[in-house]
């Protein structure tokens, strides 16, 4: 009996990742500026929106993924290949942030301090010592908190999405797939 050979794909998870990751990026941070030039509220849950595309791209790198390895992806790959893009995203992301606050624009980081201190004193729970040494803390290290948080929830909120994903796009080879395969003389 002659041993029937599966053709595989050697495409990487990581590239598509990647690609994908750099896309949502872009994506959010022009949607960043345009919220700094229609001056949108930084607490307003308008800032929400910036998940579209980050759910869209997951999905997108996962059936592209699928598509490139011969059109059929365990759960597993699928899995890889959205977690690859979420802690990618993650990573660019955090950087952005940081620079966006600190650099390119210090003034929206200055703004959510002075909103930060305003809701304080309304709560009224805080003396305004407390209150003063509050923000002393955060200016110093409110970037590199929101840098830090963003690399870890996009990572988090990604593997959540990804198992939704993996669970959609996942088309597993059947017996009857790998006759088809090997009888077929494209392949």
């Amino acid at each position: 009996m002659e041993e029937v050979v599966i053709p595989v794909a050697k495409n990487n998870p990581t590239k598509m990742a990647t690609k994908w990751a750099l896309i949502n990026a872009l994506v959010a941070i022009v949607i960043t500026y345009v919220f700094e030039l229609f001056n949108v509220d930084p607490n307003s849950s308008l800032k929400y929106l910036t998940y579209i595309p980050f759910i869209l791209f997951l999905f997108l790198s996962q059936k592209e993924f699928r598509d490139q390895i011969g059109g059929f992806m365990t759960f597993g790959e699928g899995f890889s290949v959205a977690f690859r893009y979420a802690l990618f995203t993650g990573l660019v992301m955090a950087v952005f942030i940081y620079l966006y606050c600190t650099v390119l624009s210090p003034s929206f980081f200055d703004k959510a301090m002075e909103l930060s201190r305003t809701k304080m004193e309304e709560q009224g729970k805080m003396s305004s010592e407390q209150i003063d040494k509050a923000m002393e803390i955060s200016k110093k290290w409110g970037p590199l908190f929101a840098a830090f948080g963003t690399a870890v929830v996009y990572p988090i909120f990604g593997a959540i999405i990804g198992l939704i994903g993996a669970t959609i796009f996942k088309k597993e080879r059947t017996d009857r797939d790998i006759v088809e395969n090997a009888t077929d003389p494209t392949v």
